[in-house]
């Protein structure tokens, strides 16, 4: 500031110089006067060049001036680069946060006070079914035509969620969404969306494998305490409570066993998969389920099953616990046994295949299983014959128990059948969990 008053007497003091030299104290006020004005033109050129600059602002342009104003443009380019990097970091810090709303299993919605989307993420729009860029502006009501949004939406009650149908892979099976709208700011809203397809189906399982238990153990009981109120309450004859004991009996195994498969699926669901270490011949493992089949076999059916190993059965070693094993292959020879009329052929056995995973197979010449059953097969108590199952003994949580021992040792359960022609179930183990050669 002191330069620019300096220079403008200076050049007060050079006008009135000259004006005293050419005609002494007449031109002396004019000359002073003449250097004002050179003083003020010069330094509303600076200011416009100034102007001019920051109307641009780019700070890696400046124009070059002294004094004052460049004093001036100096501050206002230091300051003009602190605000670019705090609007940088400001713009990461967004960026960041957007991305992480982005990778949000849940879905976010933001609309302005009129209802309007004003940003959504790949989430929400993937479960309302509509574009997160095309349909920026538009009203959210208009894309998501379900009756009860829009009367939450109308209603202004945010206290709660509700659920509605989203885009499900066919319109037959639609998706189920949990959404619930969050005021803020001025009147604009937060909606939050979430799947909860999984947990209503796992609701759903829950009162069904509630309902089956209940329906499974109630019959057995019914039994049994008709027997024991008409042993009480009749005289009977020797052959005729021995009859009825037998069958007390029978009801008695069944609840037994349906208990026992369900303290094993628990077990299995409880506790942690099964390591490496125990390696088992496939041999042993082979010869131990072939025994117990045939003594159920002669057990259950008038003419004996041919239970007999596949002649290409490999002698290898896998690894995993034994006794889940055993269990899962005993279940595949079990229902074989019980689903294959009596007579009929069974042939287990083992192989490597030429991904080097270990198959242990199962096949009959039973009734084979028609198509739509298959995909439903290893769900709990499902039953292609509900009332064959029950006159073999079967509990219905075979098939649901090799499939946790398959996954708990990393590998899965197929099944290929042929109405009239037979099945065959097959385990797979991983290739970690395979040798070939005896384990040290």
């Amino acid at each position: 500031m002191s330069r620019r008053i300096l220079e403008l007497l200076l050049l007060v003091a050079l006008g009135a110089a000259v004006g005293w030299a050419a005609d002494r104290a007449a031109l002396a006020f004019v000359g002073a006067l003449a250097g004002c004005s050179i003083w003020i033109v010069r330094d509303a050129l600076r200011a416009q060049r100034v102007l001019r600059w920051l109307n641009k602002a780019d700070a890696s342009r400046m124009p070059e001036l002294g004094g004052f104003w460049g004093e001036l443009l100096d501050r206002c380019r230091k300051l003009i680069k602190k605000l670019e990097k705090k609007a940088a970091s400001s713009d990461a810090r967004l960026e960041d946060f957007l991305a992480a709303i982005q990778a949000s299993p849940n879905g976010v919605v933001l609309l302005d006070a009129t209802g309007r989307i004003e940003w959504a993420n790949l989430t929400a729009s993937n479960q309302l079914g509509f574009d997160p860029q095309r349909d920026l502006g538009q009203y959210v009501r208009n894309l998501v035509r379900h009756p009860a949004f829009n009367a939450y939406l109308s209603a202004g009650d945010f206290g709660h969620e509700i659920t509605i149908d989203g885009i499900g892979p066919r319109p037959s099976q639609p998706t189920k969404i949990s959404l619930q709208i969050h005021p803020y700011g001025k009147k604009r809203k937060l909606m939050i969306t979430r799947d909860v397809t999984a947990v209503q189906l796992a609701e759903t399982m829950r009162r069904d494998f509630v309902a089956n238990v209940s329906h499974e153990i109630r019959t057995p009981l019914t039994v049994l305490s008709g027997f024991v109120e008409t042993m009480q309450s009749l005289e009977l004859s020797e052959e005729e409570r021995q009859q009825y004991l037998g069958l007390m009996s029978q009801q008695a195994h069944r609840m037994q066993t349906l208990v026992n498969d369900l303290l094993t699926l628990s077990r299995l669901e409880g506790s942690p998969a099964p390591g490496p270490g125990e390696w088992t011949g496939t041999q042993e493992l082979l010869e131990h389920v072939v025994q117990e089949a045939r003594g159920l076999s002669q057990a259950i059916a008038s003419t004996p099953h041919r239970i007999e190993p596949s002649a290409n059965s490999a002698s290898f070693w896998v690894s995993g616990a034994k006794t889940e094993l055993i269990s899962a292959m005993s279940n595949l020879m079990s229902n074989a046994v019980r689903y294959t009329p009596g007579g009929g052929r069974i042939e287990p056995g083992w192989r490597i295949n030429d991904e080097g995973l270990a198959e242990f197979y199962v096949s009959d010449s039973g009734p084979g299983i028609a198509a739509e059953h298959l995909p439903r097969l290893t769900e709990r108590f499902y039953r292609v014959d509900r009332s064959r199952s029950r006159e073999t003994g079967g509990t219905g949580l075979g098939l649901a128990i090799v499939k946790h021992v398959a996954q708990r040792h990393g590998g899965r359960i197929d099944v290929q059948s042929t109405v009239g022609q037979g099945t065959t179930f097959t385990i797979t183990l991983p290739p970690t969990r395979v040798r070939t050669t005896a384990p040290d």
